[in-house]
């Protein structure tokens, strides 16, 4: 009977032991979860900060060189399908974020046909608002840079912690995935060929 007793106390011992350690390392993984879902967020923040510009640069643009419509319509729709591409944090994939990518290159490409409109109107590369404008632009476009190196860091950094072992087995059970990267866009590695 003394020797179950002992038995029953080793195994409840081991039990405890893995449970405790397993909260442990749950607890781990959570707050780097949160900050991938944090970094994601504020490059959601970054990418609609540059959708809410949109309409006032084409607006400003649109006062000075009025024969432009096919240009203005185009950023108009990249913009509009960009907005309405929306993702889950908690659940994305290498898909959701080409797809991601692939609208905001939609957005970038329209913006770069616009920005090359003004110039043939000189009097609109003078006018301050449309310079205020085009640097908060570049502003935006320079924390999209910063914000998605941040996603992929977080990323990284939840990514490693939930392949360790002994976390990579609560981790699965529990449904912790690893989470996709930002990654260049196809054929960015390239030289742009230029001539003269």
């Amino acid at each position: 009977m003394k020797k179950n007793s002992t038995l029953l106390i080793v195994i409840i011992a081991l039990l405890a032991i893995l449970f405790i350690g397993g909260c442990r390392e749950y607890n781990k993984i959570v707050p780097l979860r949160e900050q991938v879902n944090s970094a994601w967020a504020n490059v959601e923040n970054v990418y609609q900060r540059r959708a809410d510009l949109i309409p006032n640069l084409v607006e400003t643009v649109k006062g000075y060189a009025a024969y432009e419509q096919e240009t203005y319509t185009r950023v108009t729709e990249a913009r509009a399908k960009a907005t309405q591409v929306t993702l889950d944090p908690a659940n994305l994939t290498s898909e959701d974020i080409q797809r991601f990518q692939a609208a905001q290159g939609e957005v970038t490409s329209a913006l770069s046909r616009l920005l090359a409109i003004v110039e043939n109107y000189p009097d609109l590369k003078a006018n301050q608002n449309f310079l205020e404008l085009q640097a908060q632009l570049e502003g935006t476009e320079n924390r999209i840079a910063v914000e998605r190196r941040n996603f992929n860091t977080a990323a990284t950094t939840y990514n490693t912690a939930i392949k360790k072992f002994p976390i990579v087995l609560i981790a699965k059970m529990l449904g912790f995935s690893v989470r996709p990267y930002f990654e260049a866009e196809a054929g960015s590695n390239k030289a742009p060929e230029v001539k003269f």
